[in-house]
């Protein structure tokens, strides 16, 4: 792996993409920074993280074979290398909230960001950004957000936990490539954060419903049973977890 590290930068997805732009690199090519000072999320929400106490990292995967459809793939192989890697350590009551945020229990250590760029009908390279709470102990009043230290209660070695997280990437990439999605998607779902249990969503509108998770579609849509056992399809912008 080529690992780039920088004392600073707007967001390590950005800087990947700006390579990229400039000239092929390779595969697995590692961006991490000290202090990300405008990192992003899901649609557009911020990731804080304090200097030097936490990974803010992004990784380049070149794809060969992979078609726009079947995306949703990246998402799962990526939730289920860290989920592993944190159950490695211990880190109690580990599960992945739809669709790729790792949970503690009720709060939220890590984050996932996966930009694709394309080539047609397929996925020519994935930069997938990562951002885990590590060694900070306090989140500005932030909700149902926590971090390794403050679960486990001793210091974590940054260097050592993203060695672990790109060998468990290539890992499951790998298993990507020869079983394909179909084969990790029932796991995923067996990790799914609230799986089966009675549940609060919003909806787009702001109206508030009552449902059970039940698993996603091929496509990456959350399937929620409803009243009267009727199963309902949601994209990311549709629904929202209530805790």
């Amino acid at each position: 792996m080529q690992l780039i590290k920088l004392s600073a930068t707007d967001s390590t997805n950005a800087f990947l993409k700006e390579l990229l732009s400039v000239q092929k690199q390779a595969d697995f090519t590692v961006v991490t920074t000290d202090a990300q000072l405008n990192g992003r999320g899901q649609m557009g929400t911020t990731w804080e993280a304090e200097p030097g106490k936490n990974l803010t990292f992004s990784v380049l995967k070149n794809l060969e074979s992979l078609k726009v459809a079947d995306q949703f793939n990246l998402n799962i192989a990526v939730s289920i290398a860290i989920y592993e890697v944190l159950a490695q350590y211990q880190v109690p009551n580990l599960r992945i909230k739809w669709p790729n945020d790792i949970m503690s229990g009720h709060s939220k250590i890590c984050g996932i960001l996966i930009e694709n760029i394309l080539s047609g009908h397929n996925i020519q390279s994935a930069i997938i950004g990562i951002g885990l709470n590590v060694n900070q102990l306090e989140f500005n009043a932030l909700p149902n957000v926590s971090s390794l230290k403050l679960l486990m209660g001793v210091n974590f070695d940054l260097e050592e936990l993203l060695y672990a997280i790109v060998a468990k990437l290539k890992a499951l990439f790998i298993a990507l490539e020869q079983k394909g999605g179909a084969k990790l998607k029932p796991y995923y779902e067996s990790l799914l954060f609230r799986k089966d249990k009675p549940s609060t969503f919003k909806d787009e509108n702001g109206e508030l419903f009552m449902g059970f998770i039940n698993g996603v579609s091929d496509s990456g849509t959350l399937i929620i049973l409803l009243e009267d056992n009727i199963k309902k399809e949601f994209n990311l912008k549709e629904v929202r977890l209530l805790y």
